[in-house]
């Protein structure tokens, strides 16, 4: 899919969520599910897999979703891009869409990787610091990523901020070398 086509997805998922008045909650939502995607080569490859009828596919991303673990609109949402064979171009479109909401705030979006769930005080203390050292409001989406060991990773557009023990360990390894 080309780049302009992942905008355009994007762009009427944005506009979907927010005529239902559920952008915040889909956004989440969505983020979180791209993590998913992306740790899971099973789920990826049987999204993606055109011998598998979209029906089928559709149905999975139900039992996926459904039952009260996402709202029935993001549900939705994937189920239609799902269904319209782009399951591949999923976690680009996402992170569009996020991109696109925090911008509707005038906000930036950090995507953060920390090995343990980060409370509501850490979330609002790290886009405090995010905010100050660069010069925008900061948004702070985290994923939950074990590899990481200990610490933070942000990332904010191009701009990464690794402050990991695994970073730190590879620094380590390099100096001894």
């Amino acid at each position: 899919m080309q780049p302009e086509q992942i905008t355009g997805y994007a762009a009427a998922l944005f506009e979907v969520a927010r005529a239902e008045g559920a952008l915040g909650v889909v956004e989440e939502e969505l983020f979180n599910l791209s993590h998913v995607l992306s740790s899971s080569d099973e789920l990826r490859s049987t999204l993606t897999d055109a011998a598998i009828p979209a029906e089928k596919r559709q149905e999975i991303i139900i039992d996926l979703l459904g039952k009260g673990r996402t709202t029935p609109i993001t549900t939705s949402l994937v189920s239609f891009i799902v269904g319209a064979g782009h399951a591949r171009d999923l976690p680009a479109i996402i992170s569009s869409l996020v991109e696109r909401a925090a911008s509707d705030r005038k906000h930036a979006v950090a995507e953060v990787r920390s090995a343990v769930p980060l409370d509501e005080n850490q979330r609002t203390r790290l886009a405090r610091a995010l905010s100050k050292n660069l010069g925008k409001e900061v948004e702070v989406k985290v994923h939950v990523d074990p590899s990481v060991l200990g610490g933070l990773s942000a990332r904010v557009g191009d701009v990464v901020i690794d402050g990991t023990v695994r970073h730190r360990l590879d620094q380590l390894k390099e100096t001894i070398r």
